[in-house]
């Protein structure tokens, strides 16, 4: 079974993305975090497949906590959701080697950027 690690300082954020894999990958197992810093002793802990990670949460920003966790775990599939769709963010995002998607999160984005990691 594969593992997701949703990575957001809103919990309705979480649930929504939660709905919507779950929704194209129902036999995935979920596991949670509200900042960068649980997402590295998280994903450190469980080892996830996948993760999604917001940019701007408490603490640190989400590109720094998925370079620290893609430093530790390279084969992590990180894709970054974030509202913030400035073009230095979404470098920055691919700079690290993760995948960027803009906000509102959908089921059809959900689809298309697991379909993108299965290859």
């Amino acid at each position: 079974m594969k593992k997701v690690l949703i990575v957001d300082d809103s919990k309705v954020s979480r649930m929504v993305i939660r709905a919507h894999i779950k929704a194209v990958k129902p036999d995935w197992e979920f596991i949670e975090a509200a900042t960068g810093d649980d997402a590295i002793r998280i994903a450190a802990e469980s080892k996830p497949d996948f993760c999604t990670m917001d940019i701007n949460m408490p603490g640190m920003l989400g590109t720094d906590a998925a370079e620290i966790i893609l430093k530790d775990n390279p084969s992590i599939r990180i894709a970054i959701f974030s509202a913030n769709v400035q073009d230095t963010m979404q470098v920055r995002a691919n700079s690290i080697g993760t995948t960027f998607v803009a906000k509102p999160v959908t089921e059809k984005s959900i689809a298309i950027v697991l379909d993108y990691f299965a290859r």
